[in-house]
């Protein structure tokens, strides 16, 4: 019980002066939640996701987790905003491809940013090719200057200007709490990637495409935490919804 308690505060952001025994309690407690998550989800393809914030990554190295589960997908954060390419992106496109990871790219939506030069940016950014996985929008924050009637808009605007230039559906990745409470009903018409770290939650969602179960896992190849992600399919699956 000590040690749920303490993993989950940890998790939670209750602690700001954790010890650094505490803090090596938290990450052995997150390191068996996520042995027991992988092993929930057998058959299941396990992927993850980088960006600039995770330096720069040695993809030979980058083959599996727990040394057992096979890393088989990668998102890689493409843009952000109107102006922001992402440092690594390059690097990691091309070192996915070559370390033959089924990849796909995101962009961070900036709600108070025009969505038609954020799709423009990642239009020029992105090229596609056979085998890739769909386009994603990342969306986690509430607009500051603009309604949240405006903002819907706004993200179907990227979405369908998205879709019409890559001929596929993106996938919108959230939290479930903003999933639930912004976009669920307006774009049921799209498939979800859901962020969800809670101890409670053992087992991904029926109608998710992706969950986003852990940004403290570690990986070969990676410098410091790296997020980890089930889809919800084997990975003959997860090719039959990649860009034909």
């Amino acid at each position: 019980v000590y040690h749920y308690r303490e993993g989950l505060a940890y998790y939670l952001g209750f602690k700001s002066d954790k010890t650094q025994y505490e803090k090596a309690e938290a990450k052995r407690i997150s390191d068996v939640r996520n042995y027991q998550v992988l092993e929930n989800h057998e058959g299941k393809a396990i992927g993850l996701d980088v960006s600039e914030f995770q330096g720069t990554v040695d993809w030979t190295l980058v083959k599996t987790i727990e040394n057992s589960y096979p890393l088989e997908f990668v998102f890689i954060r493409a843009t952000a905003g109107n102006d922001k390419v992402d440092g690594q992106f390059k690097n990691n496109w091309l070192g996915a491809q070559k370390s033959k990871i089924i990849r796909g790219a995101y962009h961070y939506y900036r709600p108070n940013e025009n969505s038609l030069e954020q799709a423009e940016l990642f239009i020029n950014t992105v090229q596609l090719q056979k085998g890739d996985l769909p386009p994603v929008l990342d969306i986690e924050k509430l607009p500051k200057e603009q309604s949240l009637k405006n903002m819907k808009l706004g993200l179907s605007r990227w979405l369908k200007a998205i879709e019409a230039h890559y001929k596929v559906k993106p996938i919108i990745y959230t939290s479930e709490k903003y999933y639930d409470d912004f976009l669920k009903e307006e774009f049921s018409d799209y498939l979800f990637w859901i962020a969800n770290y809670n101890f409670y939650r053992e087992k991904i969602g029926d109608d998710w495409l992706f969950w986003q179960f852990t940004e403290k896992a570690s990986v070969p190849g990676i410098k410091g935490n790296v997020d980890v992600n089930i889809y919800n399919g084997d990975v003959e699956q997860l090719r039959f919804i990649a860009v034909e």
